[in-house]
């Protein structure tokens, strides 16, 4: 799949007549491919437009401009019996499994609703489709009568990937899949989508906030900031060595199992909040919390022209950042190096 220049804006309304008076930029130009059978991990804060770009995949949501290509067929300009065609190919897992089901309905009538939707199974043969879909995902088929209510967190998320697998699709946009479930879910919930992976041969675009997670399960890795892509790296090489300065931010916070070394970390604290996506900063969209910026005299290009999302090493082209001053992280031989160059040590 591929993503070409993607904007999402939603209008704010005002007044009587309920006018347009302005627009949240919630996804501004994002760019971006997903190759087949591979794991693309999609991080970014709240707020940044990482469900936004995952719905317009899914088309529950519809772009203001930009492209959106399965396999070279434009899926924005599927209509109607065309599109219902092409669903098949591309579903959705959603965050919460608490809201995605329809608490009116039993298991068994979730997952049919795909497969007559799709006219797949009728009869016996869509009776058996569904116990087949139960075990796939771990689940009793004796389940297939009860209702949402009488499962755990967990057990509704399993329920939500059987649905999404009913139809055989070839990619699956995974929206925060475990971040409303214990960790020890979370565990078993990555477990079952590795594996499913392995044996269907799925390809995933994995939305999360937690890194560790990310690093587990995706091949590579894009980070959002504020409607934009920032830094696009396979996990090995975001990981050992970010160069966008919001990755190195987000990377100097996540917690690593050893005392000693988490004790010697340096990390940064990004100052203030995340802008209003109704009225982004102009130029970089991370001018305004950027750490990197405040070390190097806060120059005005970082202010004045938006940077483009490039490769900045011809030895690493899959490697892409939006930054004006990359040069000055990739002289930097690990995060630590950076941080320490910018932040005084943890205290004892």
């Amino acid at each position: 799949m591929e993503v070409a220049d993607l904007r999402v804006w939603f209008p704010v309304t005002g007044g009587i007549l309920r006018r347009t008076t302005g627009w949240v930029h919630a996804v501004d130009g994002v760019s971006f491919e997903i190759r087949r059978g591979e794991t693309l991990g999609l991080v970014g804060e709240s707020g940044s437009g990482k469900t936004t770009v995952g719905r317009t995949i899914v088309r529950i949501i519809e772009p203001r401009e930009g492209a959106i290509r399965l396999d070279g067929m434009d899926l924005l300009a599927l209509r109607g019996s065309a599109l219902r065609r092409q669903r098949r190919r591309f579903q959705m897992v959603f965050q919460d499994p608490y809201a995605s089901l329809d608490p009116r309905q039993t298991v068994g009538d979730t997952l049919a609703e795909p497969l007559r939707t799709h006219d797949l199974a009728t009869g016996p043969a869509r009776s058996g489709r569904i116990a087949e879909l139960l075990r796939l995902v771990g689940l009793d088929p004796a389940f297939v009568n009860r209702y949402p209510h009488e499962f755990s967190g967990g057990q509704r998320q399993r329920i939500g990937i059987a649905r999404a697998l009913a139809v055989e699709p070839e990619l699956i946009v995974c929206d925060e899949p475990i971040s409303a479930l214990d960790v020890s879910i979370q565990a078993q919930v990555i477990n079952l989508l590795e594996h499913l992976q392995r044996e269907f041969g799925l390809t995933y675009l994995f939305i999360a906030h937690d890194l560790a997670v990310v690093r587990h399960i995706a091949d590579r890795v894009a980070v959002m900031y504020l409607g934009k892509l920032v830094e696009l790296a396979s996990s090995d090489a975001l990981y050992s060595r970010p160069l966008h300065p919001y990755s190195v931010a987000l990377l100097s916070a996540v917690p690593v199992p050893d005392a000693a070394a988490e004790r010697s970390r340096r990390r940064i604290i990004l100052q203030g909040d995340i802008p209003s996506p109704s009225s982004p900063p102009s130029g970089c969209r991370f001018h305004t919390r950027c750490w990197l910026r405040e070390r190097l005299g806060n120059p005005e290009v970082c202010v004045s022209t938006e940077p483009p999302l490039t490769a900045p090493e011809p030895a690493q082209p899959d490697h892409a950042v939006a930054c004006h001053f990359v040069p000055e992280l990739t002289r930097m031989a690990r995060p630590d190096d950076v941080v320490a160059a910018t932040t005084p040590a943890n205290p004892a």
